[in-house]
């Protein structure tokens, strides 16, 4: 299969439209996204390789390899707690006999963290007839893009496709979603700059509703987690979102900047207590220094990482595969 319908069947198998594949054509399209990311994940593999080329070296395993394990995926923005459980798990391997070089915990690291964060990929299944997905992040996160992303990959599937310009507050955001709708093919739902952005999202649930549209995404004004009014606004939207579709959302996905570090913890912790999350889109990690940072959401909130962006082109926005992601992090494998 080409590269390009590589992508198309991630997508639908993200999105429950297509079976999940056998393991023969699992591990082909894991092979051709290993070595996409392997290279658009060079910061933060080269950022993390430095201490970890020490543990993974040759030779018996000691005390000081775990610590030095643990030292390097904490500053990895892994997360304590993540750090610790992984670390755990390998030295439990190693007392079984599983591992018993350093040049083994490689592969142990890899397979670990599949273990822990995703062992089956993750799904934004659909069929809420229309399915409503509310997109929530702060400025710069690239959230909007996101969505048009989103709705660009929807189409290209044979979903109609509604999108509800919610972040009123920028003129900027809704001509750039205008601009995606346009190039997909999406219906678009807006009203002028300023205004009232649950009466966005109930139109464009109503719109979705009455046209007979398969899915509403909705782009949903950036904040700062810690400005409390913006964040009431936000329980105002969610809840406005409810009353057009009692069972709506159907997904609320957090986008996040991988370059925030740790600040990214305190995002995603803050935006769970105004709405219930149910996924994670983790953007920019190409650019981030530090690319655990997926790890610790994930161990430390509990909530799954669905997408996950490692640059600025349409291909570059993928649906999450752990164990490529561990492997091109660490540097482990071909992708096999």
């Amino acid at each position: 299969m080409s590269e390009a319908g590589d992508d198309r069947a991630r997508w639908a198998e993200l999105f429950n439209i297509a079976p999940p594949p056998d393991q023969a054509e699992q591990e082909s399209r894991r092979r051709g996204l290993f070595s996409r990311f392997k290279e658009s994940l060079t910061r933060p593999r080269q950022a993390i390789s430095p201490q970890l080329a020490g543990v993974f070296a040759p030779g018996l395993i000691t005390r000081d390899t775990w610590d030095e394990l643990e030292e390097a995926l904490i500053a990895a923005d892994c997360g304590v707690d993540a750090a610790l459980a992984l670390v755990d798990e390998l030295r439990e391997e190693a007392q079984q006999g599983r591992i018993v070089n350093r040049s083994e915990i490689a592969a142990g690291l890899a397979a670990a963290v599949t273990h822990q964060m995703a062992p089956e990929p993750p799904t934004i299944p659909l069929g809420g007839a229309p399915t409503v997905i509310l997109v929530v992040g702060v400025n710069g996160s690239g959230k909007t893009t996101t969505v048009g992303k989103l709705a660009h990959r929807l189409s290209d599937l044979g979903q109609q496709v509604v999108i509800g310009a919610a972040d009123t507050f920028r003129a900027a955001a809704i001509d750039q979603l205008a601009i995606w709708a346009d190039r997909s093919g999406a219906q678009l739902v807006r009203q002028g700059p300023g205004a009232d952005p649950g009466a966005v999202a109930f139109d464009a649930v109503a719109a979705g509703t009455a046209r007979g549209a398969d899915v509403v995404l909705i782009d949903t004004a950036g904040r700062l987690q810690t400005q409390h009014n913006l964040m009431e606004e936000l329980r105002k939207v969610h809840a406005v979102v409810g009353k057009a579709n009692p069972a709506a959302p159907h997904e609320t996905l957090l986008v996040l900047d991988a370059t925030t570090g740790q600040n990214g913890l305190s995002q995603a912790r803050l935006f769970g207590d105004a709405v219930p999350l149910t996924g994670v889109i983790v953007t920019k990690l190409d650019g981030s220094a530090k690319g655990g940072i997926a790890v610790a959401i994930n161990r430390e909130l509990g909530i799954p990482v669905k997408l996950i962006g490692v640059g600025e082109k349409l291909e570059d926005l993928q649906p999450f595969d752990a164990a490529v992601y561990a492997q091109a992090i660490f540097d482990v494998g071909d992708g096999a």
